[in-house]
């Protein structure tokens, strides 16, 4: 990543009066110890903007800002240059001037071998621009237009060689046919931000589908006569076993694209017409990203940040499968990662590998699970413990008292909202007046695909939409404060977002901060969710949907989004 001196960006800092000395020196050594930059430490601490960042770097290289879309980049130009030396060398070549340059966005416009590497192989000069990640992965997405048909045409190929060697299942796996569909298809997932792959083998043939921001889409189909080989190629990379077709498996592999490398984890499972399989696709290089990335507007970000500077208690995140609980949890831990503190973690499976946090993964065949796992842990001299979920009695119970006991546990559980959470410890022989001593917070989310900035535009809302919006106001008891919006916003579908309107995925959140007040509701022997939810409003909670609405007036999201996961 593109750098200036820290002595540089301490003094801009501080003439702007973002940060005192002490705390820029403390940062800074921080930084040091954990291997990380300056710049995704103190946005991840909200003290600059990613935009505040970028201009910073554009006037002290000055070099301007490339700021693409789809109309901004000729297309003719961008495939002057193929798209691995693109993604390696983090360019994209977007235009031209009167005098012949060539315009190239670049993440480090001042890496001059980089330069003179691309003016040899295009033949002509160019003019670095600064870009983002954003402008660099709409000029790859413009790749992928034509990626689509060229992959389709490749799997095929391959396919059609591997029928024509005759090799089957285990034989067949590290045949080159077989290994070049695989990871095409892992290439084209990655390139579309993908976050899992399914294999799904039906008696007709074998359904490949991507989830894409949360949502599954249908790549295509493959014969179902190289799905034992597939499987099989999938099983080698993660060291599974082969030869077993009927237990459920589970096992990861590293898979390096590019200067990318992918966690990959994979999970297969026997079903009616042969194995499925899953592979979840995890970024090894993404830091944690802070609060205001995910989508927490300050109020609530601010609530979360004191109570996770208290030395003991509960933090707990709630909503369902895939509402990215574990990306929230990681998040606050990397707030949290210092130096004089013991972080510990139990996780089931780790997903990120952190710098200085011991991480810990559960494996029930070695006897090691959320329950176990968190009593070693208690020996380990922690001061923070990290629990991936709270499933059973035994893992709740031990959690309570490690946050009696002068530890800061953090957690996840499924609940639908925040304060449903009181009610659910309960459930699990959790006592009331224990519950009430160790919660600090709760944390609830769900996630909501964002719009496209490059296709977005502004539209009255329909009679349609209003009427649902009201409704919803309705069940949550809002009616009264319901006002129609006069503006929405959506997508109209550009190369960019694939067509969809929607690109990249941000969190709605309600924050239940626990007060004496509702301390006195949990402990009431005559507990009531009523009751309690009319007192965490009546205290300033705001429920994820209203957090999704704020969203939406600002153009982040639409309203059809929110409701759709509203209901879900």
């Amino acid at each position: 990543m593109l750098q200036i001196p820290d002595e540089t960006l301490k003094s801009l800092l501080l003439r702007e009066g973002l940060i005192d000395a002490e705390k820029f020196d403390e940062t800074a050594k921080e930084t040091k110890r954990l291997g990380q930059n300056m710049a995704d430490v103190l946005i991840s601490q909200g003290v600059i903007t990613k935009d505040y960042w970028i201009n910073i770097l554009s006037d002290y290289f000055k070099v301007p800002l490339a700021s693409l879309n789809a109309k901004t980049v000729n297309e003719n130009i961008l495939r002057l240059l193929p798209e691995d030396v693109a993604r390696q060398r983090r360019v994209i070549l977007f235009g031209q001037e009167p005098d012949g340059t060539v315009s190239a966005a670049m993440e480090d416009p001042s890496n001059l071998e980089t330069i003179e590497f691309i003016e040899r192989y295009i033949k002509a000069k160019i003019r670095p621009y600064l870009a983002v990640d954003a402008d660099l992965n709409k000029g790859f997405m413009l790749y992928s237009q034509r990626q689509s048909e060229d992959f389709r045409k490749l799997i095929e190929t391959n396919i059609a060689e591997s029928l024509r060697l005759g090799k089957r299942g285990e034989e067949a796996a590290a045949d080159v046919p077989i290994v070049a569909i695989v990871d095409n298809l892992i290439a084209y997932a990655f390139s579309l931000r993908a976050s899992d792959i399914h294999f799904e083998i039906f008696e007709d043939g074998i359904l490949v589908r991507y989830r894409i921001d949360g949502v599954l889409r249908e790549i295509l189909r493959i014969s179902k006569d190289v799905h034992p080989a597939i499987v099989a190629r999938i099983k080698l990379l993660a060291a599974l076993k082969i030869d077993e077709h009927y237990k459920p498996q589970d096992g990861r592999f590293r898979h390096k694209i590019g200067p990318d490398i992918l966690d990959i984890r994979v999970s297969i499972i026997p079903t009616y017409y042969g194995e499925k399989v899953e592979m979840r696709l995890l970024p090894s290089t993404q830091r944690p990203l802070s609060l205001q990335e995910l989508g927490m507007f300050d109020d609530m970000a601010e609530l979360v940040d004191d109570n996770i500077k208290k030395s003991y208690g509960m933090l707990l995140v709630c909503g369902p499968t895939g509402s990215g609980k574990t990306t929230t949890l990681y998040s606050i831990l990397g707030m949290l990662n210092r130096s004089e503190v013991n972080i510990v973690t139990i996780e089931d499976p780790i997903e990120y590998d952190i710098k200085y946090i011991n991480q810990t993964q559960i494996n029930p065949v070695a006897g090691i699970t959320f329950a176990t796992g968190l009593r070693s842990i208690l020996r380990q001299d922690p001061n923070i413990i990290m629990v991936g979920e709270i499933r059973d009695e035994e893992t709740a119970s031990i959690s309570v008292q490690s946050a009696l006991t002068g530890h800061l546990v953090l957690s996840s559980l499924h609940t639908n909202d925040a304060p449903t959470v009181v009610p659910r410890l309960i459930d699990m022989k959790v006592p009331p007046f224990l519950a009430a001593a160790v919660l600090n917070a709760i944390v609830a989310q769900r996630l909501v695909r964002k719009i496209c900035t490059n296709c977005i535009y502004s539209l009255s809302p329909s009679s349609e939409l209003v009427e649902s919006l009201r409704r919803q106001m309705k069940e949550l008891g809002l009616e009264e404060q319901f006002t129609p919006p006069k503006v929405v916003y959506a997508g109209r579908g550009c190369p960019v977002c694939g067509g969809s309107g929607y690109r990249g995925r941000m969190a709605i959140f309600e924050v239940l901060n626990i007060t004496e007040q509702i301390r006195k509701i949990i402990v009431d022997p005559n507990f009531s969710l009523d009751v309690l939810k009319a007192e965490a409003r009546k205290e300033g909670m705001i429920s994820m949907f209203e957090d999704g609405i704020r969203k939406a007036e600002r153009g982040l999201t639409t309203i059809e989004e929110i409701l759709r996961v509203i209901r879900e």
